[in-house]
């Protein structure tokens, strides 16, 4: 993600100790919520592995550490997500997620705004099928 005014959106949502908050909370959201069954089920039972790899993700996509880069490589995002079946149903599911995760750990609306609207593209491109499939 792009710096705004030389302040990463790492050091603006409050570093490690909030993307942690954030993960946390989207996991909880998902394993708690029946509306979003579908992507739930596309996990493991136990979130803490998606959890790690998640946070280490947005570590470095808000300008932090490159976590993700320097375990995994490259993230891939779409190709690691090619053998989940992501239509539009799935895609409005995670954002929910997100957004009420966002919702509920970041105060800055504004911030809150440009992640979501980042979040959402990032979404769009995770889709691998049509929703009448």
């Amino acid at each position: 993600m792009q710096e705004n005014h030389g302040v990463t959106h790492y050091q603006r949502i409050g570093g490690e100790k909030k993307i942690c908050e954030l993960v946390t909370r989207f996991y909880a959201l998902m394993d708690e919520t029946p509306e979003v069954y579908s992507i739930r089920k596309m996990h493991a039972e136990d979130l803490q592995g998606a959890n790690g790899k998640l946070f280490k993700f947005l570590s470095g996509w808000m300008g932090g550490p490159q976590l993700f880069v320097q375990e995994y490589g490259h993230p891939m995002l779409r190709r690691r997500h090619l053998s989940f079946s992501i239509a539009n149903a799935e895609r409005e599911q995670w954002m929910w997620c997100m957004n009420q995760a966002l919702q509920d750990v970041v105060s800055d609306i504004a911030l809150r705004e440009e992640l979501s609207s980042a979040f959402a593209k990032v979404a769009d491109h995770m889709r691998n099928r049509d929703s009448d499939e």
